[in-house]
């Protein structure tokens, strides 16, 4: 089994920064990418950014320039660093990670509880 826990979200003021946490655990044997998504109220989840087991990333247009994603593959862990938030960025950030239970199988997602970030004066 394998279970997905985010961290760090929290009431940040605008141009303020904020760094999320997402540890993945269980029995597998490599996850071969994690990622961020965020769902604001009435809106469609989306992509924020991911990461492969390589250093590849990807961000939205929209996050550019003020978020980093990084990855300890050794903790089998995937960051955020939120710079420059905006009012616009509050969502509930969720985590998932693409992992191979058994080598030479497809990766299947699993998803975190997702943590709630407010950008608010």
């Amino acid at each position: 089994q394998v279970h997905v826990v985010e961290s760090g979200g929290g009431l940040v003021q605008p141009g303020g920064s904020l760094r999320l946490s997402c540890a993945a655990s269980g029995n597998f044997f490599s996850i071969p990418a994690m990622g961020w998504h965020r769902q604001a109220p009435g809106k469609q989840r989306e992509l924020v950014a991911t990461i492969t087991s390589s250093g590849r990333t990807n961000l939205a247009d929209s996050v550019k320039g003020r978020f980093t994603i990084s990855r300890d593959n050794a903790k089998n862990t995937v960051y955020l660093q939120m710079n420059s938030l905006k009012p616009e960025d509050t969502a509930v950030y969720y985590c998932n990670a693409a992992v191979r239970v058994v080598s030479g199988t497809y990766a299947r997602n699993y998803w975190g509880q997702g943590t709630r970030v407010t950008v608010s004066s």
